[in-house]
C-alpha cells in the first residue's frame, strides 16, 4: 500500500500556523495512506523556531530554510496553510513537496491531502527520480 510521510506545521494541536512554515510550534508527522487511513506518528520540535533571522526583509534566510528541511529528512510532504519565501526554496531546492491546505483546521487539511494522493504521490516519485539531486541545493 502507498503512503506517504507528510509534515503540518502546527501552532497548537488542531490548528496549522498562521504564519510562516519555519515559524511553527512544532510538526504533526503523520503517515497518510491511499486507502485514506491517517496516523500521527509524532509531535516533533521545531528547533529552527526562534532562530534569529539575518535576511534583509527579516525572513526568508536561508540559514533557517536548511534548518527546517534538517528536521524533516525523513517526510515527503510539507504542509502548510501559508507560504513564505523559505517554504518556495524548500519546494523548489529540495526533494520535498509542498501542499498548500488553503485551511488551517489539521481535521480538515488532513481530508484534503487524502482527496489530492494520487497527484501528491506522484510528486514524491517524480523528486525521488531526479537522480544525483542533492536533499538541499544551495
Amino acid at each position: 500500500m502507498r503512503c506517504l510521510k507528510v509534515a503540518f506545521g502546527m501552532e497548537d494541536d488542531e490548528h496549522l500556523i498562521d504564519a510562516h512554515y519555519g515559524d511553527s510550534e512544532f510538526f504533526a508527522i503523520y503517515e497518510v495512506c491511499e486507502d485514506g487511513s491517517v496516523r500521527l506518528l509524532e509531535k516533533r520540535p521545531n528547533k529552527a523556531k526562534d532562530l534569529e533571522e539575518e535576511h534583509d526583509e527579516g525572513h526568508g534566510d536561508p540559514r533557517k530554510f536548511k534548518a527546517v528541511v534538517s528536521q524533516l529528512l525523513d517526510v515527503d510532504v510539507l504542509a502548510a496553510f501559508r507560504m513564505g519565501p523559505n517554504f518556495l526554496r524548500i519546494r523548489d531546492k529540495t526533494n520535498k513537496v509542498a501542499f498548500f491546505t488553503r485551511t488551517r483546521e489539521l481535521s480538515l487539511a488532513l481530508q484534503r491531502l487524502l482527496e489530492n494522493f494520487d497527484e501528491l504521490w506522484e510528486q514524491v516519485e517524480e523528486k525521488k527520480r531526479a537522480i544525483g539531486k542533492p536533499i538541499v541545493e544551495e
